[in-house]
């Protein structure tokens, strides 16, 4: 399934603060990827709390695709303006872009295994 929203970041200033929140307040499931990243479990939705310096300030849906490259063109041919340029992460590679009316966004596809 391509082009499909399948996963949530959830910027944060305190990590183990806000992950340990959803985890009391709704028995989510984390696994830390390390001392900016953790995953989400069990939300109905795959997500993740981040961070990082340089995240984005607002919680942002993450859309997989399978040709990162097209996403890319029709994102800009639509009047998206990319944010963050390609870049490989643990298990594959994405971009941020904006769409026009201020929301920021990612794009990702998987590695082949």
């Amino acid at each position: 399934m391509a082009d499909r929203i399948d996963y949530i970041e959830f910027p944060s200033t305190n990590r183990p603060a806000t992950s340990g929140f959803f985890r009391a307040a709704f028995g989510w499931g984390i696994t830390s990827y390390g001392p900016d990243y953790d995953g989400l479990e069990g939300a109905g939705i795959d997500g993740g709390v981040d961070q990082a310096a340089g995240r984005v300030e607002a919680s942002m849906a993450v859309i997989r695709t399978e040709d990162l490259d097209d996403a890319e063109r029709r994102v800009i041919k639509a009047g998206g303006v990319v944010t963050c340029a390609q870049f490989d992460f643990p298990g594959g590679r994405r971009f941020h872009f904006r769409e026009p009316g201020g929301n920021e966004l990612a794009v990702y596809v998987t590695r082949p295994e």
